[in-house]
Order: structure tokens, then sequence, then C-alpha cells
């Protein structure tokens, strides 16, 4: 049988592990452990909202240089909404981007962003960075709609309150064109109309018209 293998957590490395606790509980982020060891190895855990994955930080827990982790991708539906959140809870976020060039949302292609949401507000498009206070960077990126394969097969999950709701205000969008297109009647099956635009494009298939 084969065996799942699932991303529980990611280590980054800190400065001043105290400091790098305050700041992610402040942004919100829960807390799950702080167990400190005789031998000075300290663990301290913390988990992002609606993430199924976690991050970690302490003593004696790696050896990279305090500030070398980039890139640490957080997903969200609403890009704008998310940065405005992080930011007011202390987060200093840069604005929303779109890279012209593949892989210029690291940062290392010259001249590669460029201001704003992707065009159509295209689902892995749009971008924005923070940093930690040692200046690990972790890089917001809006997900609305999943490549076709990238997600389980055999079920549709939302990993939060907030994903759900975007994914319905995208359906009830939707339903409104179906509506208009076929003549402006109310659908009285919408229900359905909805149950099966929510699967199809959480999984990346073709939508319902």
């Amino acid at each position: 049988m084969k065996q799942d293998l699932k991303v529980e957590a990611v280590v980054i490395p800190v400065s001043d592990v105290d400091r790098s606790k305050k700041f992610y509980e402040d942004l919100g982020w829960r807390l799950d452990a702080d167990f400190a060891f005789d031998n000075g190895f300290r663990v301290v855990q913390v988990t992002p909202p609606g993430s199924p994955a976690s991050i970690q930080f302490g003593t004696r827990i790696t050896n990279q240089r305090p500030g070398t982790a980039e890139g640490v991708y957080l997903v969200v539906s609403d890009i704008a909404a998310a940065r405005d959140q992080l930011t007011a809870l202390g987060a200093d976020v840069g604005e929303v981007f779109h890279p012209e060039a593949p892989g210029a949302q690291f940062g290392q292609v010259p001249d590669g962003q460029a201001d704003g949401l992707a065009a159509d507000r295209a689902s892995y498009g749009s971008f924005a960075a923070f940093h930690d206070p040692d200046g690990n960077t972790f890089l917001l990126q809006e997900v609305t709609t999943r490549i076709p394969g990238r997600v389980d097969s055999t079920s549709t999950t939302y990993t939060s309150v907030s994903d759900l709701a975007g994914a319905l205000r995208r359906a009830a969008a939707a339903h409104g064109e179906h509506e208009a297109r076929h003549g402006g009647a109310h659908d009285e099956n919408w229900p359905d109309w909805y149950a099966a635009y929510l699967v199809a494009e959480h999984h990346g298939d073709e939508l319902p018209r």
C-alpha cells in the first residue's frame, strides 16, 4: 500500500526565538508548541490560519544562517484582503505584483516584476512578499482555481471559511451570468449548479456554463 508523505512543518532559521514567537503570534498564527530542553534545544511551532503545514524555529534546530529562508509560499484566495489583514497585524507587506518573466516572483529576474494584479486576475499569477524580523521571506500567492491534477480527485475540501466564501462568491457571479444567458429566469436548480461549479473549480475541470 502506497504511504502518504505529508509536509508537516518547514524549519526556518531565526536569531531570537522569543522575538520570532511574538511576531508570528501577533499575526494570528496558532502556537502549537514551545518545548525547551536542558541541552539548549528549543523548538517552537506555529501554524498560519487554515494551513495544514506549520513553521518551526528554535535553538539548536538548524545550521542555516538566520534570515536565509526564502520563498515560503502562503496561498490565499484574495491577495488584497490577505495583504490588508497582515499589514493591520504588523507585517510589512510589499505591494501586490505579478511576474512578467518566469520565476520573477522570487526576485532573481531583473525587471521581471510588474505592479498590480495579474491580467484577468489569473489564478497563480498575483503575489506579495513580507519578511519576518530576521529577513526570512514569505510569498503570498493568490490561487482561486487549481491546475488540473493538482488536488485529490476524490475529495473537495476548503481549508478555511474565507476560502469557501470566496469560492461561493465566484460561483454566485458565474451563476448570474448563467441565468442571463438563459433568458434571465430564476434557476430553481441553482444548488446543483453551484455544487457542480465548486467541484469543477476546485479540481481544475471545465466550469459549467
